[in-house]
């Protein structure tokens, strides 16, 4: 049943994907992480206390903040000015035009995230595994497992730890400065001040080192952000779910952008 309803859902979303609204797929996470919003929202109301409304009101202004920042930090990037050399063809002379390089902060999305929950609850899983050739065995793993994720601290430090190191490593697999340097010294593009070949690559590796720190940092808070909230606040309610945030805005920016792209379309068609 579940295979079968995973199967509905991608087909689904192959069908919002070709009405070019967006990605389906991500669409309808979307769509699941709002739905849970009015339940949590009844949930607050049911349980508001007068003695702490100020920390209702504090937590609703960091939930703007780290709204915000979210926005920030994923639509940021560095534009690395691109200059193109010129060239004589005949009578006429091609290039010399000027573009950029887009670098992201956030190169990663939130794929480091979701690799770093994956390893943290693998345990959880082999402790479970493990009950079908000793129970001893699978009660004892199960004790660690507790153990772990009841010590928010511990939990907490080895969470945001994974979310750099993968951000780190997936920043690395999908951005190759030797490759985009051999790109811009083939189309004639060059970085001012800068010379094509090794000395391009190790310019934009030390730059995107750079960004990917910020982004590292920035990624590693917002997947905590949960266990922060509610060692603050004390109260288990009241919690920002950094990671459905960077989805829910991530997605929203996707749909808005492709809406636009469109409608830009739609326009010079009517001409």
């Amino acid at each position: 049943i579940i295979t079968a309803g995973s199967m509905i859902l991608v087909w689904i979303g192959e069908l919002i994907t070709e009405q070019k609204i967006g990605n389906g797929i991500s669409l309808i996470i979307f769509a699941g992480i709002v739905s849970r919003l009015p339940s949590a929202l009844r949930q607050a109301v049911f349980s508001y206390n007068p003695e702490i409304l100020p920390t209702y009101l504090v937590f609703a202004i960091v939930a703007v903040l780290v709204i915000a920042g979210v926005v920030f930090i994923n639509e940021g990037e560095r534009k690395i000015p691109i200059a193109y050399a010129k060239r004589v063809r005949g009578m006429k002379m091609y290039g010399g035009a000027s573009s950029y390089l887009p670098l992201k902060v956030n190169q990663a999305g939130v794929i480091p995230i979701i690799f770093a929950i994956s390893i943290l609850l693998f345990p959880q899983f082999i402790a479970q595994a493990a009950a079908i050739f000793s129970k001893d065995l699978s009660l004892r793993l199960n004790d660690l497992v507790s153990t772990l994720f009841n010590n928010q601290y511990l939990y907490s430090l080895l969470y945001f730890g994974m979310v750099v190191i993968f951000t780190y490593f997936y920043t690395a697999v999908t951005f190759d400065p030797k490759e985009i340097s051999k790109n811009l010294q083939r189309s004639g593009g060059f970085i001012a001040g800068i010379r094509p070949g090794d000395s391009t690559s190790r310019f934009l590796s030390k730059i995107i080192n750079r960004l990917t720190l910020s982004g590292a940092l920035f990624l590693g808070l917002i997947a905590i952000l949960p266990q922060i909230t509610r060692i603050v606040t004390g109260i288990a309610i009241l919690t920002i779910g950094g990671t459905a945030l960077l989805i829910v805005v991530s997605v929203a920016l996707e749909t808005i952008r492709q809406i636009n792209s469109q409608l830009v379309m739609r326009e010079y068609e009517e001409i």
